[in-house]
């Protein structure tokens, strides 16, 4: 906390390559640290992408069965073969 514009000790941003004092311990850990946001960073982006996949494969499933269901319930041949079968018999 200091003068308004000036950039705090903790979000500043160093190169571990030309950083003095630093030991290689410290470098392979800073290193390992990176390398895990990263991996987070990737996941939550992949999580988002397969959410979105998964909505729109539901979105479609659902959509093909609703059809299904409208047009079969617009098929009447079954009722017009019953007709015809109920005609016969009046006819025999």
């Amino acid at each position: 906390p200091g003068e308004p514009g000036e950039e705090a000790a903790f979000a500043r941003r160093i190169d571990p390559e030309r950083e003095p004092g630093l030991s290689p311990e410290q470098r392979r850990l800073m290193a390992q640290v990176e390398l895990a946001q990263r991996r987070r960073a990737l996941q939550r982006r992949l999580r988002s992408r397969n959410m979105l996949l998964a909505i729109g494969v539901g979105a479609v499933t659902l959509g093909i069965y609703g059809y299904t269901f409208y047009s079969v319930s617009q098929e009447r041949f079954l009722d017009e073969l019953e007709q015809e079968a109920e005609a016969a018999r009046a006819r025999a």
